[in-house]
């Protein structure tokens, strides 16, 4: 997904104060650790306020499916 704008900036400056919170010890791992887990939080996010959701009932049923399917 680009972004153009507005939302490159945005994202730039969040990216910056991310870093920022880091302890100065921080390796480059560990910055990268964070900024993929801040996009997997802001599409989880994304994928609620769009309605791209389950039930954890519908969950738990594919998770038995999967396990029957696997022989566990």
């Amino acid at each position: 997904m680009a972004l153009t704008g507005d939302a490159a900036g945005q994202a730039k400056r969040e990216a910056i104060e991310l870093i920022h919170r880091l302890p100065d010890e921080a390796t480059l791992a560990d910055i990268i650790d964070a900024l993929i887990l801040k996009l997997k939080v802001d599409e989880g996010l994304q994928d609620v306020a769009e309605g791209r959701v389950i039930s954890h009932e519908e969950v738990m049923r594919r998770l038995r499916t999967w396990r029957a399917s696997e022989g566990h």
